[in-house]
C-alpha cells in the first residue's frame, strides 16, 4: 500500500484545494451505522420501559429512557454529519488537545465523580453523565496516529516507537485503574497495541507486553477484591445465584429463553426487573429473547459489515494518517462489540462495557457517531476511481 505522503500545515488556497477534491459521504458505511442505530433505539424503548414505569427517579413515564436516547441519537446523527465536514488535517492538529483534556478529565473523576456501585467513573453534567475513558479512547487513536506519522521510519527505535506512546498508556491506565475501570484500560491498552503494530513496531515488543499485562493482572487479582470477586463469579456463577452470580445466570435465561425466532419484539420476559442493566450493558440479552438467534445473529452480521467496511475504507485511504485513524476507530467498534457479546454470554468475567449504538447513554452514543463521522471524513478523500 502506498501513500502519497503527509499534509502538516496547509494555507487557505491549498484548503480550497483540498474541500474541492472531497468526495461525497461513504454510503455503505452511513447505512450500515444508520440501521444498526435505528435497532438499537427501538430495542431501548422494548428493554426500558419497564423499568421506567416502576422507577420513580423517571417519574414512572414508560418512554423516559427511549426519548432520552432518541434525542440523543439525533443530536449523534447531526455532530457525525458535521465531523464527517471536517478535513481530517483539523484532527491531527488538534489531537494533542483532545488528549490532555481527556487525561485532564480522568485525573478529576475520583474527585467529583458520580459513584455507582464500586466505582466512580462517570462525571455529571446536570442533564446526563458521562465517562471521560469514552474520549480517552477517541483521543489515543487520534494522537497515537499523528505520533506515528511524525516518527514514520523511526517506530523501531525504544526512544520514538515505544517510550512516547507506553507513556501515555501507562498515565491513562492508572488513572483507569483508580476509578477503578480495567474494561475502558484492558480496551485502551489493546487500541494502543493495534495502533502501535499498525505503525510498524516489532513483534518482540508485544511479546514483552503481554508478559508485563500477565504479572499486571495478577497483581490486580490479588489487591483489588473488585476484580478477584469477578473472576470467581465467571468461574462459577451459580455459586452463588442470588448474589454476585445473579446478573449473569439472568442474562444467560434471556438468551436462553429466545429460541431460534424469539418470543417477539416486546415480549421479552427478563426486563420486568429480572435482568439488571437491561437497556444498558446487558441489552444484547433482551435483543436474543425477543429476536432470538436470527435476529441475534442478523445484528452480529450487521455489525461484521460495518466493521469490514471500515477496514476496506482504511485499507483505500490515500494518506497514512487518515489510514490509521480509521483502522483505529473501526478496530475500536470491533473489540467493543465482541467484548461486550462475550460478558453477557459469560465468555469472559463481567465488566462494563457496552454495546454500540445499542446500550442506553446519550453522550457514549454521540462519542461513538462522532467516531464514525470521522471515518466518514476520511473516506471522503479516497480517489474515485477507487
Amino acid at each position: 500500500m502506498e501513500y502519497t505522503g503527509e499534509r502538516i500545515g496547509i494555507g487557505a488556497a491549498a484548503t480550497e484545494a483540498v474541500k474541492e477534491r472531497r468526495g461525497g459521504l461513504d454510503l455503505p458505511f452511513l447505512a450500515l451505522t444508520l440501521t444498526l442505530l435505528t435497532i438499537g433505539v427501538v430495542m431501548v424503548l422494548s428493554a426500558s420501559y419497564a423499568r421506567a414505569y416502576f422507577s420513580a427517579a423517571t417519574e414512572h413515564n414508560a418512554a423516559y429512557y427511549f426519548m432520552r436516547q432518541l434525542g440523543f441519537a439525533l443530536a449523534g446523527v447531526a455532530a457525525m454529519y458535521v465531523f464527517s465536514l471536517m478535513p481530517m488535517q483539523f484532527y491531527r492538529r488538534w489531537s494533542l488537545a483532545l488528549l490532555l483534556a481527556a487525561i485532564g478529565l480522568l485525573a478529576v473523576v475520583p474527585f467529583i465523580g458520580v459513584p455507582q456501585g464500586d466505582a466512580k467513573r462517570w462525571i455529571n453534567l446536570g442533564f446526563t453523565t458521562f465517562q471521560p475513558s469514552e474520549i480517552a479512547k477517541i483521543a489515543v487513536i487520534l494522537y497515537f496516529a499523528a505520533l506515528i506519522c511524525k516518527f514514520r521510519g523511526r517506530m523501531s527505535t525504544i526512544k520514538y516507537g515505544i517510550l512516547p506512546f507506553a507513556a501515555v498508556l501507562l498515565v491513562i491506565v492508572a488513572l483507569l485503574v483508580l476509578e477503578p475501570h480495567f474494561s475502558g484500560a484492558i480496551i485502551i491498552l489493546a487500541i494502543g497495541a493495534v495502533m502501535l503494530f499498525l505503525g510498524g513496531v516489532r513483534l518482540y515488543w508485544f511479546v514483552g507486553a503481554l508478559a508485563v499485562g500477565a504479572v499486571g493482572l495478577g497483581v490486580v487479582i490479588t489487591f483489588f477484591p473488585y476484580a478477584s470477586g469477578r473472576i470467581t463469579t465467571w468461574l462459577d456463577p451459580f455459586a452463588n445465584t442470588s448474589g454476585d452470580g445473579y446478573q449473569i445466570i439472568q442474562s444467560l435465561y434471556a438468551i436462553g429463553s429466545g429460541g431460534l425466532f424469539g418470543l417477539g419484539l416486546g415480549q421479552g420476559r427478563q426486563k420486568y426487573l429480572y435482568l439488571p442493566e437491561e437497556h444498558n450493558d446487558f441489552i444484547f440479552p433482551v435483543v436474543c429473547e425477543e429476536l432470538g438467534f436470527a435476529g441475534a445473529m442478523l445484528i452480529l452480521l450487521l455489525f461484521a459489515l460495518l466493521i469490514i467496511r471500515g477496514y476496506w475504507l482504511a485499507m483505500h485511504m490515500r494518506d497514512r494518517y487518515s489510514f490509521l485513524v480509521t483502522a483505529g476507530i473501526t478496530t475500536l467498534l470491533a473489540i467493543q462489540v465482541f467484548l461486550n457479546v462475550a460478558v453477557v454470554t459469560n465468555l469472559v468475567p463481567c465488566t462494563g462495557i457496552s454495546l454500540p449504538f445499542f446500550s442506553y447513554g446519550g453522550t457514549a452514543l454521540m462519542i461513538q457517531l462522532a467516531e464514525m463521522g470521522i471515518v466518514l471524513s476520511a473516506a471522503r478523500d479516497i480517489p474515485a476511481k477507487i
